[in-house]
């Protein structure tokens, strides 16, 4: 079998798909995406087309290496999130020619089934409490949310601020009760100077984990903060590679690593960002606010490791795929289709083409600063 042509193509919301043709007919699928760099990552793949026409596309980890290491400039946002699309659609055909799914070429499967987490939200504290009780209705048994004290978060904050933002918490805790999982996302956001403030507020409502409570560069800052409290911190959406992941582990600077397959270098890179986690004993829960393929390489991963926590997710594939996946009880049932386990439905699909879709530009309303979303 050999890949005769890459196409990428825009797909509402924000994303881009991939296909990977052969000469068999089989069609590989990925999603090389970062978010708002769309038309970058598509360009970007196009610069690995040369190189990937005419190879046989089960020798995925060869290709991985390849493209990698001849890139010269290596690792960065844009490259490796071209090549972990490119990663999955080599799995795909991959577990499509061999006839199993991905997860059994990575050792088989540790579960049956996968956790997902859904969201909750609400800008005052009775809509942040039905929004957790209605998620919780919906069989979610975890929950993810982000902080809100009203309006942008300063660099030093007011009691004020953190004591709604505590209170929102405690109200979705209220909701969604004592045995659903919520999590928060400071989203890098909030400075250091306010986090721990915000942490120690939040501690009393026992969340699943704080997702990034500074900037996921600041290491050193991140383990300083892991180390002053008893909840979990969470960080890894925005690193690369196993490289990217070696001083997170090594500082302790986080117990729970969100290698995101879309942008870590995929699949396989994060089953090795997964080694190196349970070496340290943490944890994996694998980001993705992306698309069903995205999505669908992650379920792979997440069935093949041991110490995976949740799934991040905002799509099952309604609309998307032939088949979307199922949530029942706060579980995805895993995968049992070749490759990915996906099929894409094109005449859904036909009004989905096409987006010109752009990262949010806020500024604080104190001063007219930009700030992070």
């Amino acid at each position: 079998m050999k890949i005769t042509k890459l196409e990428t193509f825009l797909v509402k919301p924000r994303w881009l798909f991939l296909k990977m043709y052969t000469d068999e007919g089989l069609v590989g699928l990925g999603e090389p995406i970062l978010e708002g760099r769309a038309l970058t990552c598509a360009q970007a793949v196009a610069e690995l087309e040369p190189y990937l026409i005419g190879q046989d596309p089960t020798r995925v980890v060869h290709h991985w290496q390849a493209m990698y290491k001849h890139a010269f400039y290596r690792g960065g946002p844009i490259l490796t999130s071209a090549l972990s699309g490119v990663e999955h659609a080599l799995w795909d055909l991959t577990g499509k020619a061999l006839g199993v799914p991905v997860y059994k070429l990575l050792g088989g499967p540790l579960r049956e089934r996968i956790k997902v987490y859904g969201r909750c939200g609400g800008k005052t504290p009775e809509e942040a409490e039905q929004s957790a009780r209605e998620a919780a209705a919906k069989g979610f048994i975890a929950l993810k949310t982000g902080i809100s004290g009203e309006r942008p978060a300063r660099i030093v904050e007011t009691p004020g601020f953190i004591e709604r933002a505590a209170e929102r918490f405690a109200a979705m805790r209220q909701g969604a009760g004592k045995e659903v999982d919520i999590a928060v996302d400071f989203h890098g956001a909030v400075s250091p100077q306010t986090a721990m403030l915000l942490i120690k507020a939040l501690e009393p409502y026992q969340p699943l984990f704080i997702e990034e409570p500074v900037q996921c560069q600041n290491v050193d800052v991140l383990a300083d903060i892991a180390h002053k409290t008893h909840l979990p911190i969470a960080t890894g959406e925005r690193i690369f590679t196993k490289w990217g992941f070696r001083e997170v582990l090594e500082k302790r600077a986080a117990s729970i690593l969100q290698p995101d397959v879309a942008h870590c270098g995929g699949i396989f890179e994060g089953r090795i960002i997964a080694g190196m986690a349970e070496a340290y004993y943490a944890a994996i829960a694998p980001h993705c606010p992306l698309g069903p393929i995205a999505l669908a390489a992650c379920l792979q991963l997440d069935a093949a490791i041991p110490n995976f926590l949740a799934q991040e997710h905002v799509t099952l594939g309604e609309g998307y795929l032939k088949e979307p996946f199922r949530m029942e009880n706060g579980y995805v049932a895993l995968p049992d289709k070749p490759g990915l386990g996906i099929e894409l439905d094109e005449e859904a699909l036909a009004d989905k083409i096409g987006h010109d879709w752009r990262n949010p530009m806020p500024f604080h309303p104190d001063d007219g600063t930009a700030i992070d979303w």
